[in-house]
């Protein structure tokens, strides 16, 4: 199924409701976001996903998704 605009469904992402574009992986949706995938995690419905299965990850009406960036630093 191709994610289109005019078909979108809510989800909550990091805490907001959001519409988004219905028939997405976890991998879609973090190119339509523009995330750089390398540097984030993500958990769907309060469980992690790992990276090798964001493709196999639907993300469906109603789903509650977390999306963690990587920070780089260190000690002063």
């Amino acid at each position: 199924m191709q994610a289109s605009e005019t078909n979108t469904i809510q989800v909550v992402l990091n805490g907001e409701p959001r519409s988004v574009p219905a028939g997405m992986s976890v991998a879609a949706l973090l190119s339509w976001l523009n995330m750089d995938g390398s540097r984030v995690a993500v958990e769907l419905n309060r469980e992690i996903v790992r990276q090798p299965v964001w493709a196999a990850a639907e993300v469906h009406a109603g789903a509650q998704i977390e999306v963690v960036w990587f920070v780089g630093g260190g000690a002063a």
